[in-house]
């Protein structure tokens, strides 16, 4: 089929999750359906569950689940607070849901991860028969510093990866496959003071995971002990802006993805001052996982906000999806395995729009 969907969700209130439709054969894009959602529930970073029938969102203060008919039919189910400290979900802290991550196998669990102050913990909900956030079961330790920004399971999800900005770790907790509760492994610091790991994603085999750092501004390579399954640096990382004469605090790393082949990897970087772009580089990745080498690093339309995420198609490595909240828009690029080239775009004027896409067909 040649048209596909996607759900965008923003950073700020008023909460609501924009769907667009994307036809790959004339390359149109454009916004279908805004349905509203409570108001102070605006979701800064969306996923789905496993069946794609939920949609689940770090909301504010809160986790959100939101029952899916279709693309252009989503109800807001349930929402819960953070409850791993006090101080998190009193309105005068700033501490904020930032993202969560659905469990792909059973039990379905989600994995959820506060930020900035009191987010020591991380929080893992069960589901109903329905697939709507039911109990906090779970909040799992980091250290009193830490404040984890993405996670990642291990292809079988017996592990899960956490990368930790404010510590400068990259986090490693045992998955139990009855209860979906964690324990903690151990922690990695990251290769160099002030790095900021901030995202993570893994190789389909398991063997690479690839940490992405904020403040560093770099792509680093772990191979994923078989024995411990702890991260272990390679002493090999890539840049995610051109080495050019500016201050390291122009840039702030951003996400980065596998492609559903296993071939290709995304990463992106935003720009801290708008006219100033940020960027998107891809590398080819070898059946095994390592990094063969740097495809491009190119610029993105603007500087791409608190966004710039960057969401590979879940059918091909021909598609990804590009969001940005400076401006605000969704984007769509067109990847043939040499060459990357924007092809759509179709712009939201709302406050906050554009944190991160997902694609429901």
């Amino acid at each position: 089929m040649p048209k596909h969907h996607l759900a965008v969700g923003t950073w700020t209130p008023p909460g609501a999750i924009f769907t667009f439709e994307f036809d790959d054969e004339t390359l149109d894009l454009k916004l279908v359906k805004r349905t509203e959602i409570p108001k102070d529930e605006p979701i800064s970073w969306i996923t789905f569950s496993h069946d794609k029938k939920n949609i689940y969102g770090a909301s504010m203060k809160k986790w959100s689940s939101h029952a899916v008919q279709s693309p252009t039919e989503i109800v807001h189910s349930t929402s819960h607070p953070m409850s791993h400290d006090p101080k998190a979900a009193e309105a005068d802290t700033r501490t904020r849901a930032i993202f969560l991550l659905a469990a792909k196998k059973p039990p379905y669990r989600v994995y959820c991860n506060p930020f900035y102050e009191h987010a020591g913990f991380g929080n893992i909900f069960s589901v109903d028969g329905s697939g709507n956030l039911e109990t906090n079961i779970q909040n799992y330790e980091y250290s009193p510093k830490s404040a984890i920004h993405g996670m990642v399971f291990d292809p079988t999800e017996s592990y899960l990866y956490s990368a930790d900005m404010w510590d400068n770790k990259v986090w490693c907790h045992r998955k139990d496959s009855e209860t979906g509760k964690l324990t903690l492994v151990g922690s990695v610091d990251a290769p160099r003071d002030h790095d900021q790991p901030r995202w993570v994603a893994i190789h389909p085999t398991g063997n690479y995971l690839y940490a992405l750092m904020e403040h560093g501004n770099t792509l680093a390579v772990y191979l994923i002990d078989p024995k411990t399954h702890m991260p272990v640096y390679t002493k090999i990382s890539y840049p995610l802006v051109p080495k050019l004469e500016r201050g390291p605090k122009m840039y702030r790393g951003d996400v980065c993805s596998v492609t559903q082949s296993g071939n290709y990897l995304f990463g992106t970087s935003r720009s801290n001052k708008a006219g100033v772009t940020g960027y998107i580089s891809a590398f080819k990745l070898s059946p095994e996982g390592a990094i063969e080498r740097q495809m491009c690093l190119s610029p993105t339309s603007t500087s791409g906000g608190h966004s710039n995420a960057v969401t590979p198609c879940e059918w091909s490595d021909e598609w990804l999806a590009l969001t940005d909240d400076e401006q605000g828009f969704l984007e769509i690029y067109r990847w043939d395995g040499e060459w990357l080239a924007r092809v759509a775009r179709c712009d939201v004027k709302e406050p906050g729009f554009g944190m991160n896409a997902i694609w429901f067909d």
